[in-house]
C-alpha cells in the first residue's frame, strides 16, 4: 500500500504557473505507475496526466498538452506536476493517484488504487 499527499496548489493569475508535488510513502515507489486527476465543482473527476513506473513513458490530456508536465522522482518518492499557462478552466482540485499494476493504465480513474486527499488549483482572471 502506498499513501499519497499533494501539496502546491494555490490561487494565481490566469498565466500564472504552479508546481504540485505528490509524495508518496510506504511500498516503494518505482513500483507505481502515477497519474494526475482534477475535478471542477459539478463535474466529474476527469484524467490529466500519467508516467510510467520508471517515468520514461509520459501521456496527457488535450486539454493541458503543451502546457502541463509530468515527472517522477523516484529517489524522493515524489511525482510533480509543473503547470503553466493557467486559464480559469484549470481551476478543480487536482489529485495524484498511484497505479500498482504493471500494465501501462488507462486514463480512466478506476485504473487507480490508491488516491491523495487533492489540492485546490484556483485561477482567477
Amino acid at each position: 500500500q502506498v499513501q499519497l499527499v499533494e501539496s502546491g496548489g494555490g490561487l494565481v493569475q490566469a498565466g500564472g504557473s504552479l508546481r504540485l508535488s505528490c509524495a508518496a510513502s510506504g511500498r516503494t515507489f518505482s513500483d507505481y505507475h502515477m497519474g494526475w486527476f482534477r475535478q471542477a465543482p459539478g463535474k466529474a473527476r476527469e484524467f490529466v496526466a500519467r508516467i510510467s513506473r520508471s517515468g520514461s513513458v509520459k501521456s496527457y490530456a488535450d486539454s493541458v498538452k503543451g502546457r502541463f508536465t509530468i515527472s517522477k522522482d523516484n529517489a524522493k518518492n515524489t511525482v510533480y506536476l509543473q503547470i503553466n499557462s493557467l486559464k480559469v478552466e484549470d481551476t478543480a482540485v487536482y489529485y495524484c493517484a498511484a497505479a500498482r499494476s504493471s500494465l501501462w493504465p488507462a486514463v480512466g480513474a478506476e485504473e487507480y488504487d490508491y488516491w491523495g486527499q487533492g489540492t485546490q488549483v484556483t485561477v482567477s482572471e
